[in-house]
């Protein structure tokens, strides 16, 4: 694999909405992940994503699921572009919440 083509980030399914980032990545960098079918995808960061974080791979709509492992993580917030962080200030869980069916 070329030097400038390192993978930076890692996704579970192809279901998923969303990429863990493996090391600190900055607003402008490119994503880099293999997806279920070892595919090279690549997409722009529209904000800093610290290590162990998650940026979205599509568009989010706001009140859609957020899909990580194949398993919805909870609810977007608001909607969410591809390459924003993914985190409180844009997803909520569902878990334990009695106004939620």
């Amino acid at each position: 694999m070329e030097e400038n083509k390192i993978i930076n980030a890692i996704i579970i399914t192809d279901s998923d909405d969303v990429v863990t980032a493996i090391t600190d990545l900055k607003k402008g960098d490119t994503v880099r992940y293999l997806s279920g079918k070892k595919l090279l995808k690549e997409f722009t960061l529209k904000d800093d994503i610290p290590f162990g974080h998650k940026a979205a791979v599509r568009d989010i709509a706001c009140k859609s699921d957020v899909i990580k492992y194949g398993e919805s993580i909870g609810r977007a917030t608001k909607d969410i572009l591809i390459g924003q962080h993914v985190h409180i200030h844009n997803l909520e869980s569902k878990r334990g919440r009695g106004d939620l069916k």
